[in-house]
């Protein structure tokens, strides 16, 4: 008879415990736990014969002989993390600590539609495999960031988007054809939320980030987790409408979008030169005085959405990113200065109004997260070794 074992009490959590560093040696495991010595020992057991963790070079002193810390093993499997942009395309192979392997940028057409998009990325990531010489190591799970509202349990993208001719498309199935493990789907920001919050702010219980680039959206931890609402759609702070603004068309059909006022396309659009983040990135680049007026003032507009988050969430630390508020900090002094003069006191004296610490990849750090908390849970972890499988591979 197969004894089913419990989360609580299972290899999952004794990895957790390892990979999170609360405990690592023998001894730690058997103390967080209560778990008899004899007991953990059959767990660690179970790791190893799955190829999950190792002995670490490092030891920690002991009444005894000194311990041996235990940590993952980062190549028991691979991570292919895809970062869909609207105008280019990120593809990444990732150990289970998070370390890029490989890498590669592609221009990829939206408007291609899903089955010849993703076909392509399919056979994109499959020649970045071969570059590294993965052929032979199992892959745990395929994370996917797209510009798109995306419905996170059905995996599809809902409603409006740039993405157009993916709606209710069933992109999960589609990939799963080629890639028969876990894949995650979610909206861009959402990613960039979890990597920020993973990276730089794993203490903050509510964080709220905004991204600004050609697009506006936004994301938010809630008690320590991204907080995605009922059907995916919350946080998106983008195609809320702003008063007082004048009511401009906006991409998504409605008017006076927050988007419609101060995203990069709109940017470009009133200054009569250029189509998107990037053309306006370039003329603030040259110190364009007329771009860097349309960022100063788009800050202040956009601090009156984020002043209204606030007040809602009371969030310990908003996050700027996006290409537009990477660009220094004219953005940045409107938001600031929109928030503190709107919200009450409670909501911010203690509150951190930061850029992103980000340079790059961080849709790629997120889509990873994605996959390694749903591979490495520990009930899903467990699920697979009682029944003999391996911890990654086919589902």
């Amino acid at each position: 008879m197969t004894t089913v074992l419990m989360a609580d009490d299972g290899p999952g959590r004794v990895l957790g415990l390892i990979t999170a560093g609360t405990a690592r040696t023998r001894t730690a495991i058997a103390q967080v736990t209560g778990l008899a010595r004899s007991t953990v020992g059959q767990r660690l057991d179970t790791l190893f014969d799955a190829q999950l963790i190792r002995e670490s070079p490092e030891s920690l002193p002991s009444r005894g002989r000194p311990s041996r810390v235990l940590e993952l093993n980062p190549r028991a499997g691979v991570i292919i993390s895809v970062d869909v942009g609207e105008d280019r395309t990120r593809m990444a192979i990732l150990d289970l600590n998070m370390a890029i392997i490989g890498d590669r940028v592609e221009k990829l057409k939206l408007g291609d539609g899903p089955e010849v998009l993703l076909d392509r990325i399919t056979a994109l990531v499959r020649e970045l495999i071969v570059q590294q010489g993965l052929e032979q190591t199992a892959v745990a799970g395929f994370g996917l960031g797209l510009p798109a509202p995306v419905d996170y349990e059905a995996g599809r993208v809902m409603g409006w988007s740039v993405m157009s001719g993916w709606e209710n498309y069933d992109i999960r199935r589609h990939l799963r054809r080629s890639w028969p493990v876990p894949v995650l789907i979610d909206n861009d920001v959402n990613l960039l939320t979890l990597a920020e919050h993973r990276r730089f702010w794993p203490s903050a219980r509510h964080l709220f980030f905004v991204k600004a680039g050609t697009g506006v959206g936004s994301g938010m931890v809630i008690d320590g987790a991204v907080n995605r609402g009922a059907q995916g759609a919350a946080g998106d702070i983008g195609h809320a409408h702003v008063a007082g603004f004048g009511d401009p068309q906006c991409r998504c059909g409605n008017v006076g979008c927050l988007e419609s006022l101060v995203g990069g396309w709109a940017l470009a659009r009133d200054l009569g030169e250029g189509h998107d983040a990037r053309d306006i990135a370039e003329r603030l680049r040259r110190g364009d005085s007329a771009a860097v007026a349309a960022l100063r003032n788009a800050g202040r507009i956009m601090g009156e959405s984020v002043a209204y988050a606030t007040s809602l969430l009371n969030p310990d630390v908003i996050v700027l990113g996006g290409l537009l508020g990477s660009t220094g900090d004219d953005l940045m002094a409107g938001i600031r200065q929109v928030v503190y003069q709107r919200s009450l006191p409670l909501a911010t004296r203690r509150l951190q109004i930061v850029p992103t610490r980000f340079k790059s990849r961080a849709g790629i750090a997120g889509a990873g997260h994605l996959v390694r908390d749903h591979v490495l849970a520990p009930a899903t972890l467990d699920a697979r070794l009682t029944v003999g499988k391996t911890p990654f591979g086919d589902q």
